[in-house]
């Protein structure tokens, strides 16, 4: 095991009727409170008037229409109206898209420059203005850790950041919020969950026993309630450990003391800033192309762990069981309706592959700090794969 520091002070505030402490979750930072959420969905599900009514008394400028994939001029605007109206404390509510956005923002209040310098360099980011955050979509995790995904179309770049200083301090997180999520975007958002846990726990560092294990617990517990809560989207038990799930896939529990870089996420981040794709739906299509590529004589063994420990698969033949892990991953994400081509996610294959392919392995150094390490071909031949139909000899 690495090295590690693990620093989440985050306040929980889970489950039902806990809406009541907002008031002084955010006054406690000053008056001036800056609300941004996404598009009509809080407003047709009533949790805008609840949260314009707790905040009653405190001085609330709005910015409404942060998008998914979140671009770059929402966070300039938050900026904006963060230094016009004198902003003490950030309030973001909805899915990961918003809260990113509302962290970048919340450093950019904080910083001379352009925002997207925070994007493009994570050394930049320094002080940043407190932040409470309301969750309405199980994927990202954003809400219990201090990373930000930002996407700048006029470059076609998405491009994640992280500061200690970006750590949410409350986050009120309320299973019922994520009724009225839709069935793609429940797919979506558990796909999320599931590569954040595929890209800390397929690792060359050695003695990870406790990191690997809760990252197995927690990808069986979204093996078993997607399908539930899709099926029943008031499920409040099933929607209740998504939630948690997102928050402990990428709250640095099962990733800390590992020691490779991410692969599969910079490589959709690649599809989204070029299609404007979505994230998870990207991430379920090129994860069992990925697990095919990644596995071999040195891999084995954690494929095969995988196998046994999540989807209960046995051989006497380790290869054997790796592939078949593999092959039952690609079937669930089907299984939740996520187009499992690039053609079903509405990508064309043309020649931008090779570009994208550069770029990914420039930007995270697929070449030299990934699990299993990529060259551009290699990317390109990934995205390439990812255009046709999955198949695995087992």
């Amino acid at each position: 095991m690495e090295n590690f520091r693990f620093y989440v002070p985050t306040d929980i505030r889970f489950g039902k009727d806990q809406l009541d402490a907002l008031h002084d979750s955010v006054a406690q930072f000053g008056n001036n409170v800056l609300f941004i959420y996404g598009g009509g969905s809080i407003k047709k599900s009533g949790l805008y008037d609840q949260v314009l009514a707790q905040l009653a008394g405190l001085n609330v400028t709005e910015l409404s229409g942060v998008e998914p994939n979140p671009r770059i001029e929402s966070v300039r605007e938050a900026v904006k109206l963060s230094h016009e109206n004198n902003i003490d404390v950030i309030l973001a509510v909805g899915g990961g898209s918003v809260i990113d956005a509302a962290k970048v923002a919340a450093a950019g209040a904080k910083y001379e420059g352009d925002a997207w310098d925070l994007v493009k360099d994570a050394s930049k980011v320094g002080e940043a203005l407190p932040l409470v955050d309301i969750l309405t979509l199980s994927a990202t995790g954003t809400e219990m850790n201090r990373n930000a995904v930002i996407t700048n179309f006029d470059t076609n770049e998405k491009l994640g950041t992280t500061g200690w200083n970006l750590i949410p301090a409350v986050s009120f997180l309320n299973p019922e919020n994520t009724f009225t999520v839709s069935k793609w975007q429940t797919a979506a958002g558990s796909a999320d969950i599931m590569s954040h846990l595929f890209e800390q726990y397929f690792d060359r560092a050695e003695g990870t026993d406790i990191q690997d294990f809760v990252a197995e617990g927690i990808l069986k517990t979204v093996i078993k309630n997607a399908p539930i809560a899709m099926q029943d989207p008031t499920n409040y038990d099933a929607r209740a450990n998504l939630m948690w799930a997102s928050s402990l896939a990428l709250n640095g529990l099962t990733g800390k003391g590992k020691k490779n870089g991410w692969t599969v996420h910079p490589i959709e981040h690649e599809l989204s800033a070029y299609y404007d794709i979505t994230h998870g739906a990207g991430l379920a299509a090129l994860t069992p192309r990925w697990m095919e590529f990644a596995l071999d004589a040195t891999t084995v063994d954690k494929f095969a762990q995988y196998g046994e420990n999540v989807w209960g698969i046995k051989n006497d033949d380790k290869m054997k069981t790796a592939k078949e892990a593999i092959l039952a991953t690609h079937d669930f994400f089907a299984s939740l309706d996520i187009p499992m081509t690039l053609q079903g996610l509405g990508i064309e294959e043309d020649t931008k592959f090779a570009e994208m392919a550069a770029e990914a392995v420039r930007i995270d150094a697929l070449d030299k700090n990934a699990y299993a390490k990529m060259t551009p071909a290699d990317v390109e031949a990934l995205y390439r794969a990812t255009s046709e139909e999955f198949s695995i000899d087992l």
